[in-house]
């Protein structure tokens, strides 16, 4: 039964232990090898007293230690919490905290990176070290730490703790619009089902081979394992340097399927494609933004024989549409339509459907609606809300995902993005909260008032800028304030430049008014 995440693995394993599961640089494990592995680590977080549902942080860049974690914690009955590795300590230390992470997996590096915020996460009370041959040297955490050897050492027969399919699987954190990072929660029928879901519509098959390259805390990075793994189907690890060694590992490692968000797509498109790479990719996929009209135009010619897959979707629900390749021609602007196991509808406020053509919200319902946000009723209460159109007399109520974005649907059932409801930036693929930024900006006491802007952007869907009064004493020291950016935020998150102004406008009820500073400088990328 494939009806929790670990037995997509353990199924294979049964089948054919020998087909080639994951691969990494120059080495490579089978789903037999896989499997006997996550077993391993299963065994390991019970006998360090993982109880049923409790969590495991993993914070590491893409290797097989990172895969198997996830998966040993499912297992094991835990939930598994994937850390982008480019977030900053702060970050970390609030994720840790906001869902009371037990057990954390990391690298020596990131310990010390750590060290001084890991006694503010009093639940944390474990630390397995993937990379150190001894815990000699480690700053002092105050936190029990296990080299990954002798954690796998520890792995004796224990019963494992036993789940259900709509126990959770995972959390994985998205930007949220109050500045701090919502913890979406995942059972493991979302997750099988969405494996299901996307393995369907781009006919995977056991042969495929696909390159994973974007982050496993996304939950499209996360896919290219679970739909791999559903078929059997082998998936290589990939943190690369630049986009130049994406394509050499397409060409190399005759890779069948990759998926994209669209800064990369824009610099994959301006490149040469070798032969070798043409010849095997029989998909590529988009979503994270749209993907600009030119740019499918360039891949397309680059990848005459290579089908082109756009995708939307939200970490709430997974993944929403996807348009058919057959549809690019006349339709290359379309979301599509609902992929399997979902249904899409457009709504007014009420929640009466809209007409074709006219602008409503996206409402999403399934078995890939997320069981809402950690820890926070309130804002699970916003977004997870009752399916419209359902009879008042039925027992209870489906939930469904209200996306915030607006669209609109033609008369075949198309699907056109159109907006989004509140003031989240998209970047670089990334979701990204102005507000988190600015609480950054606010905390060097270098401005009087800021607010932090998406601007439309060539290459990264937006970009980020400040728009900054100077402090009531002293000027507005944008050097300094970039430098701590650059020390707190991701790479993704540090804004591009700062613009000074005497005031910010106000709108009609006394708040910043964002519209306006955004069309002050709208085009402002595109003048570069």
């Amino acid at each position: 039964m494939l009806n929790k995440l670990e037995n997509l693995i353990i199924e294979t394993a049964r089948s054919k232990p020998d087909s080639i599961s994951l691969i990494y640089r120059n080495n490579q494990l089978d789903y037999g090898e896989l499997a006997g592995s996550i077993e391993q680590v299963a065994r390991g977080l019970i006998h360090i007293g993982l109880a049923k549902q409790e969590r495991v942080a993993i914070y590491l860049p893409k290797r097989f230690e990172t895969v198997q974690s996830f998966f040993g914690t499912s297992l094991a009955g835990g939930v598994f919490v994937p850390l982008n590795p480019l977030l900053k300590a702060e970050q970390v230390s609030y994720i840790l905290c906001d869902c009371n992470v037990r057990i954390l997996v990391t690298t020596k590096d990131r310990v010390s990176l750590l060290s001084q915020v890991l006694t503010d996460c009093h639940d944390l009370q474990h630390i397995i070290v993937i990379d150190a041959n001894d815990t000699e040297g480690l700053d002092n955490t105050s936190k029990t730490l296990l080299t990954w050897d002798d954690f796998i050492q520890n792995s004796s027969p224990i019963s494992l703790h036993r789940t259900i399919d709509t126990d959770i699987a995972s959390i994985l954190y998205t930007s949220g619009s109050t500045g701090k990072p919502k913890g979406v929660v995942l059972s493991h029928l979302n997750m099988v089902t969405g494996a299901e879901s996307v393995a369907q519509y781009l006919k995977n098959s056991s042969t495929d081979r696909l390159l994973a390259v974007l982050p496993f805390s996304f939950d499209y990075g996360f896919s290219q394992l679970s739909t791999a793994f559903h078929k059997g189907a082998s998936v290589m690890l990939m943190d690369y340097l630049l986009p130049r060694d994406v394509i050499n590992a397409v060409a190399k490692n005759a890779i069948t399927g990759l998926a994209a968000v669209p800064p990369l797509w824009i610099q994959l498109a301006k490149l040469e494609w070798p032969e070798a790479a043409k010849k095997s990719l029989r998909y590529i996929t988009n979503s994270g933004g749209a993907m600009p009209v030119s740019t499918l135009k360039a891949l397309r010619s680059a990848l005459s024989k290579t089908d082109v897959y756009l995708m939307y979707g939200l970490t709430e629900a997974f993944r929403s549409t996807y348009l058919d390749p057959v549809h690019l021609d006349s339709r290359p602007e379309s979301m599509g339509k609902a992929i399997p196991n979902a249904e899409i509808l457009v709504v007014r406020e009420d929640g009466t459907p809209c007409a074709p053509g006219e602008p409503g919200e996206l409402v999403h319902r399934g078995p890939l609606v997320a069981m809402g946000y950690w820890g926070d009723k309130e804002k699970t209460a916003e977004r997870f809300r009752p399916a419209p159109g359902q009879d008042k007399n039925s027992p209870s109520q489906e939930i469904a995902v209200w996306s915030g974005d607006t669209v609109r649907m033609d008369e075949e059932g198309f699907l056109y993005f159109i907006s989004r409801k509140d003031e989240m930036i998209k970047t670089s693929g990334y979701r990204v909260s102005p507000t988190e930024i600015e609480e950054v900006v606010y905390r060097t006491g270098h401005v009087g008032e800021v607010v932090a802007l998406g601007i439309p952007h060539p290459s990264l869907g937006q970009g980020i800028i400040l728009m900054a009064t100077p402090p009531q004493t002293g000027q507005l020291e944008k050097d300094m304030i970039l430098a701590e950016c650059k020390k707190q935020l991701p790479s993704y998150m540090v804004p591009a430049d700062i613009i000074e102004k005497s005031s910010l406008p106000r709108n009609p009820n006394g708040k910043i008014d964002r519209k306006a500073l955004s069309q002050e400088v709208q085009g402002l990328f595109q003048e570069e």
